[in-house]
């Protein structure tokens, strides 16, 4: 999944074939997300926001059991990009960001996404998460579920100040969530295709709480209905280009760039777009066949076939293909912004689009 804000000083470059964007200056604030801040009122509200939030995610998940909120604690003090609280944010800037409800809107986010990193660190037997020990291999598999129902309870909690339709829309996504889980647990059935397979997942664990997020933000700024639903449709793809384009990264960046050691999800055996394009290639040139050979066999343990199999990749017309993906959903990202007044705070979002296309080229 997508992955408070990390810091970093530096400028970003709009690169060859980025449809003419200009080198420019970054605030320095975001440049782990690509995030651009023109405007130094946006920035300072954007910002104001998210350290409020920070505060309120450790506030929100403290029980009178010590050890619940320990555990509870683990995974906000291990910070993260706060993804989902940035995006209810910069929606807000299209109504009034200052809002009662906006923080708290933020906060149930934030909590709904971590409350799913429990769980998942449980299915997928992890033993870090954001650089730390997870929370089950700390505590058990155990603490590590009912820890995560905490999280969606405080979170259904605070959503319930926030009204009936915030309750209803936190539940729906919370179902999408579960349905995009069991999918990927289940993997495709008999007739399904793999790869719409795939991206019905992603759209369902990823793109649906980044969705909500972004109208968390224009609903409980107030922005006018149309505004919302273009946020919403703009959050749901855009983080199925940021997960899609996290999937290239492990294939093709030759440093931690991932956040991962390159070629991971092959050693693992996770079958990611740039794999799946792979397997249902008909291309018959000797490497075409060979990658697919390798492939067909699992997860790559084998040191000698894993190494093969990520030079294989690297230059194979599955990555490039896969590319293009990435890039299409980078700019239907950015037409659903269309509806939105222009100013600093659509630019920001349409930042986000140039940042998923580009890191991936």
């Amino acid at each position: 999944m997508v992955e408070g804000v990390e810091t970093a000083a530096g400028q970003r470059t709009g690169a060859p074939g980025s449809g003419g964007r200009r080198s420019r200056p970054g605030t320095g604030q975001f440049d782990s997300l690509g995030l651009y801040l023109a405007d130094a009122k946006v920035e300072a509200s954007v910002l104001g926001l998210l350290e409020t939030v920070e505060a309120e995610l450790r506030s929100s998940v403290a029980s009178a059991d010590p050890l619940v909120t320990e555990a509870a604690r683990h995974l906000v003090e291990a910070g993260g990009k706060r993804f989902r609280p940035l995006l209810v944010a910069l929606g807000a800037q299209f109504g009034d960001p200052t809002g009662p409800q906006v923080v708290p809107a933020a906060v149930v986010m934030e909590l709904t996404h971590l409350a799913t990193l429990y769980h998942d660190d449980v299915m997928d037997e992890a033993a870090v998460r954001r650089g730390a020990p997870s929370a089950n291999s700390r505590w058990t598999n155990s603490i590590a579920i009912l820890v995560g129902d905490y999280l969606f309870a405080r979170a259904a909690d605070i959503a319930a100040d926030l009204g009936v339709e915030a309750v209803r829309l936190q539940a729906r996504t919370f179902a999408r969530l579960v349905h995009g889980q069991i999918a990927e647990t289940v993997g495709p059935r008999p007739g399904d295709d793999p790869v719409q397979h795939y991206l019905q997942v992603i759209a369902e664990k990823t793109g649906s709480l980044i969705a909500t997020s972004a109208r968390f933000g224009g609903m409980f700024g107030g922005a006018p209905a149309a505004h919302v639903e273009a946020l919403a449709g703009y959050g749901e793809t855009i983080g199925l280009a940021f997960q899609l384009s996290d999937d290239l990264l492990d294939i093709s960046s030759e440093s931690v760039q991932s956040g991962k050691t390159p070629g991971t999800d092959l050693r693992e055996g996770v079958p990611t777009l740039p794999v799946l394009y792979a397997l249902a290639s008909d291309d018959a040139d000797a490497a075409s066949v060979r990658l697919r050979e390798i492939l067909a066999t699992g997860p790559l343990t084998d040191d000698d076939l894993h190494a093969e199999a990520l030079g294989l990749l690297r230059e194979s017309p599955a990555l490039k293909r896969a590319r293009e993906t990435v890039r299409s959903y980078a700019e239907e990202a950015r037409e659903q912004l269309s509806p939105l007044p222009d100013g600093p705070a659509r630019r920001a979002l349409e930042s986000l689009c140039d940042f998923v296309a580009d890191r991936t080229s």
